[in-house]
Formats: structure tokens, C-alpha cells, sequence
């Protein structure tokens, strides 16, 4: 079963349940890759849903930060609550280890990259990653990089 095919899925059962919050979030979720199916003009495979997932939540998760900033805990928490509810569509993280090995298996790789070299660690590891079918964060991927390039 595709991504899409489960979210409508889902999107019937919460109608059933009159669960008001996950059926609107399943609903922004199913226009979002509705809208990404129609600029592309062909349909998203999982990868590509995936990534659509993945910005929504990066949004998500700015939402968050700028909500509590501003004030206004009760917006923050809604935004979280949908965080969780996209993630539960996604591939599990990689743990912070695992990044760690992704990142010091492409240094070993590459030779010896210096610091002037860690665009292309991070291309190499972000890719790794991908065709793995690994979620990770660009942020945690770039700290472990820059811990290890120091370390060195």
C-alpha cells in the first residue's frame, strides 16, 4: 500500500472516529502531496512522498520555535501534535550513532577531508543515507561531520 493510499485511508477512519485534529492534519497532509503529484504531473513514488513529508514537518518544527518565541503555547503545541502525527508516516530516524558511523565510514572514504571539504562529506553522507532509506536531520548530520573534521 502507497503513503497516499494509507493517508486516505487513515483519513476515513478518523472521519469515522470524528477525530477533528488528525483529520485535518491528514488532510493538509493529502493536499500537500496532492499539490507536489500535479506540479510534477505524474505520481509520487514513496520516496517523493517522503520527501514532501519531510518539509512539512521542517515547517512544522519552525512553527514551533516561532510560536513559543511569540508566545503562544497553545499554537506551539498544536504544531507539535502534528508533528508527531506526519512522523508516524515516516521511516524510523537514524539514531545518533548510526550517524556518526555514516559520517566516519565517507571520511575514511574520501581520505582525509579537512574542514574546507565538508560540503562534500555532507553530499556524500546525505546520500548515503537517502539510498538506505534512512531518515536524518541535515542538522545532526552536520554537527557530527564537524565534530569529526575537528577531531582530526
Amino acid at each position: 500500500m502507497s503513503l497516499s493510499e494509507q493517508i486516505q485511508k487513515d483519513i476515513t477512519t478518523a472521519m469515522k472516529a470524528r477525530d477533528e485534529h488528525r483529520l485535518s492534519t491528514l488532510r493538509m497532509v493529502k493536499t500537500a502531496l496532492k499539490n507536489r503529484e500535479i506540479e510534477k504531473m505524474a505520481p509520487l513514488d514513496d520516496k517523493e512522498s517522503q520527501q514532501v513529508l519531510t518539509t512539512l514537518i521542517k515547517q512544522r518544527k519552525d512553527s514551533v520555535e516561532q510560536f513559543t518565541k511569540g508566545g503562544r503555547q497553545e499554537m506551539a503545541d498544536k504544531e507539535a501534535a502534528e508533528i508527531t502525527l506526519i512522523e508516524a508516516y515516516m521511516p524510523k530516524p537514524a539514531s545518533e550513532d548510526q550517524i556518526v558511523a555514516g559520517v566516519r565510514e565517507v571520511i575514511a572514504e574520501m581520505g582525509s577531508p579537512t574542514m574546507k571539504e565538508m560540503g562534500t562529506v555532507m553530499k556524500n553522507v546525505m546520500a548515503r543515507f537517502a539510498e538506505a532509506g534512512i531518515r536524518v536531520e541535515g542538522k545532526q548530520v552536520s554537527d557530527a561531520v564537524r565534530r569529526e573534521l575537528a577531531g582530526k
